[in-house]
Parts: C-alpha cells; structure tokens; sequence
C-alpha cells in the first residue's frame, strides 16, 4: 500500500526529531586551556596564598588529577601534542614555534566531521586551523577571554559543541588590571629553587594575579553554561600547556615544568573524587572523542582514560613520557614517569638547562645570576647553573616532591635505573625518536640578544621518519 505524502511527510518529520534529539543528548565540551600555569599554583592543589575560588569549586563537584603528565613544557609544541594526541616528536613539530603539518591529525576535526560545531577563541599557536573550527577568534582581553561567554551564546543551539578556549594568561609579560586579585608580594610563598628576594617576590605576585584572571573567567563560563541549562550535559576541562614561566619550571622535565593542573567536571555525569592514576596530555582527545561516541584515527598515540571516569580508581596507563627539545636554547632530555619514580635521560649534558625565563633579563632569573656572583646561593638554588649536567636522573618523587635530590648511580635503584632505562628505550625505538645530528642552535644569547639568521635545523625524530610512526610505544608496565 503506497503511503500518502502527509505520511512520508509525518515519518520524515519524525526521522528528523529523532536525529536532532540523539544529537542533542552527545555531550558538549569546553577545553580550557591555560599559558604557563604550574600544576600546584591552584588553591586546590594546596597553593594557600592564590585566591582561585572558582577552580576550587569545580574541583570539589567534579575530579582533580593530582598525575596528569604533559609530553612537552613548551607552547607550541605543546598545544600541537594535545591536539594531534601524538608525541612532540612524531607530530612534525616539535620545537617551539613549529606549526602542525596539514597531515596530521586533529581531535576537533574529528568531532566537527560527526557533526558538532567547533570554536577556537584565545592563543591558537598550533596552525591554520580554518578546517578544524568553524569559528575561530583571536580573543579580547588581557587574557584574550574576553568573548569566550558571547562565543557561548552565540553557538548554534541545534549541535552540541565544543569550544577550545586558549588563554594568554600567565605568559609574560604581565597586565595587571582592576577586576582581578592583585597579591602582596611581602605574602608570597617564594618555591625554595628560586632566590627569597624582593624581584622574585613581585615577579611571582603579578604571576598570581594572572592565575587569578583564569580562575574569574573560569567562573564566568560555568555561570553561563548554567544559564543555558546545559551544565549536566557539558564535560568542562582545565590544563596547561606548561610550567609557571620560571626558572626550573617552564620547559622543565620536572614536576614544576611538565605536571599540570588538569580538573574535568560535568555535574550530570562525573562524580567528585581526586584521582591519583597517571595520565597523559595526549590522552586528552582519545577521551574526549569516546565520551563524544566518535572513533578514534589510527593515527592518535594517546590513550581514553573514559574507564577513570567511571571509576577514578581505575588505571589506563602506567607510563607517561615526556620530553624537552629546542625552546630558544638548545636541549633534549626525555622522561620517564612511572609509579613513585621519574627518569631523565639528557642527550646534551654539557648545555646549561636554562629557558629565557631563567635569563639575567627576567626579574627572578636576574636575582639568582646576581645572587650567584656573590655567593649567596644554596645547593637547591643553582641548578641552572649546572654544567655539564648529569647524563641520567632519578628521582622518587613522594619523598622529593620538587626532584632535588639525584638517586643516579646510587646502588640500591641500580634495577629501577635499569628497568627505566628500558622502558626508555622501548619507546624511543618504538615511536621513532631520535637525537638530531645537526640540531637547532641557541637563538640568543642570555643577555638576550638574538643571533642574526636563526633557523630551526634537523627536528627529533625527522631521521627515523617519525611523523609517519603511529605507535604508541609502552603504555603499561611489562
């Protein structure tokens, strides 16, 4: 029996409704990404001098990651690690202010072509992204945030969506403004690597007010997704490409340059609780894509750590890699991070591990260069100043929360040393990286003046053809 149009008509109509609906109950996200905040800079990571009531809450409602490793403490490369989920050295660009090859894989991308809408708004520092985002904006403000709430209105209501919010916050050089918390430097908690002195102390405060600009933004973000009704149905994350932009921090093997902050709440959906399992930055689009019900390119080295939301007890990973290459000076160093231990293998010991924020130029770096001259330094103090550096490190890191003290060598961890030089060693062949034989040169010198001509040369990993390896390399323990 044929049907009537008003029947075709009918069954159409709800063929649609039907769709819409199921589109409409997937997920929204917004990926909150900050510049050069320390993972312990928040109040709730213990920090009792910053004011970040807005982050403290959503830590309370939903999971704070006390373990989320990023695989590079570097911008760019950075950014581009987390939106390809590849290792620095397999995406291409690895090295700061290195843009991501049109053929590598984008997360969003992924979730734009499965029909959501996508926006980018803030510090983009990946690449042309016109095919990724829908809507891309440079952002307002001092922190470049100033649209992200309109971004949110504006959105198309028939889609869910997912906004990637990149802020400027706290890159140098500060902007202090009148909205946000201004500290008193006499109050500061001065990290024992850095000189107690009155520079340092001014630096880190105008630092603090910037983290205090992302907590405010934050606040405005969540006060927005309630007023839409969607904040049961909207995953909110907040990360950080790299360390305080301090000296041993930002670029940093550490856990003051390559530990971030990481909280994900979604009130409809998580549960509170402080998971302490290890995770990776990029981990971060394989989760978001399951959660999203979109499949996972071959081409992502990362891992979904969807089982830790169900269950923040669970474990999706027992090893974590990072690594530092070229960021104004020359490096490379990779670690390895894996129950209470971290290892680091430095391929270029005899260069200072310095970053331009521990330059004579930079208020807290000036203070240990002069400090240094006169002898004023503690052992802790002149680790920048190290030279040749040791070769290998290790460090147990319950009992040496800011890696002072080297366990290379020592007897006793002779079978760790050798198990995480394994592990090393396994993923270093497996993902094709590779210590260049005519790497990038020092940019500048560390009065910070620049040499004329500098070019990127050989990239990690370009020997062994890594941009085209697609293996994770180990994920859990042998």
């Amino acid at each position: 029996m044929k049907r009537s149009r008003i029947q075709l008509f009918l069954v159409a109509t709800i063929g649609f409704l039907a769709s819409f609906a199921q589109a409409d109950e997937r997920p929204n996200f917004v990926f909150f990404i900050t510049d050069d905040i320390g993972w312990n800079d928040l109040g709730c990571y213990g920090n009792t001098f910053v004011k970040t009531p807005h982050l403290d809450a959503m830590a309370e409602q939903g999971l704070r990651f006390t373990n989320a490793y990023l695989t590079i403490s570097s911008c760019s490369p950075s950014r581009c690690s987390i939106i390809s989920s590849r290792y620095p050295h397999n995406t291409g660009a690895p090295e700061l202010h290195t843009s991501l090859p049109d053929d590598q894989f984008r997360f969003p991308k992924a979730l734009r072509d499965a029909g959501y809408y996508t926006v980018l708004s803030g510090k983009n520092h990946i690449a042309k992204l016109a095919e990724t985002f829908e809507t891309i904006s440079r952002g307002k403000g001092p922190g470049k945030s100033d649209d992200w709430v309109q971004l949110l209105k504006d959105r198309p209501k028939d889609k869910p969506f997912f906004a990637w919010f990149g802020s400027a916050d706290a890159h140098r050089d500060w902007q202090i403004d009148d909205k946000n918390h201004v500290y008193d430097p006499e109050r500061i908690e001065v990290p024992p690597f850095l000189f107690d002195g009155p520079k340092t102390r001014q630096d880190l405060a105008d630092y603090y007010h910037e983290v205090s600009r992302t907590d405010t933004t934050m606040g405005e973000l969540v006060a927005e997704l309630k007023r839409q009704g969607i904040e049961d149905n909207t995953y909110v994350i907040y990360m950080t490409d790299n360390g305080r932009p301090f000296p041993r921090c930002k670029t940093r093997l550490y856990d003051s340059g390559i530990k971030s902050p990481f909280l994900m709440a979604c009130p409809g959906r998580l549960k509170p609780a402080v998971v302490e399992s290890l995770i990776s930055s990029i981990d971060v689009g394989p989760t978001i894509l399951e959660l999203a019900g979109v499949s996972l390119d071959e081409r992502a080295q990362g891992v979904s750590f969807v089982p830790i939301l169900k269950d923040p007890k669970a474990t999706v990973r027992e090893v974590a890699f990072a690594e530092q290459n070229w960021h104004v000076f020359q490096a490379h160093q990779r670690m390895v991070r894996t129950g209470d231990f971290l290892y680091i293998r430095n391929a270029f010991p005899d260069k200072l591990a310095v970053s331009m924020e521990s330059d004579p130029t930079f208020p807290s770096g000036e203070e240990l260069w002069k400090k240094r001259a006169t002898g004023e330094l503690n052992d802790d103090q002149k680790d920048i100043f190290q030279k040749p550096r040791p070769k290998e490190e290790l460090y147990q890191v319950s009992d040496d929360p800011y890696q002072f003290t080297n366990l290379a060598g020592k007897e006793e961890f002779a079978e760790m040393m050798e198990d995480l030089r394994g592990i090393l060693h396994d993923w270093t062949q497996a993902t094709g990286d590779t210590v260049p034989e005519n790497p990038t040169p020092d940019r500048q010198r560390l009065d910070g003046k620049k040499f004329p001509g500098h070019k990127h040369q050989e990239m990690p990993g370009a020997a062994a053809g890594a941009t085209k390896i697609n293996a994770t390399g180990p994920v859990k323990l042998p």
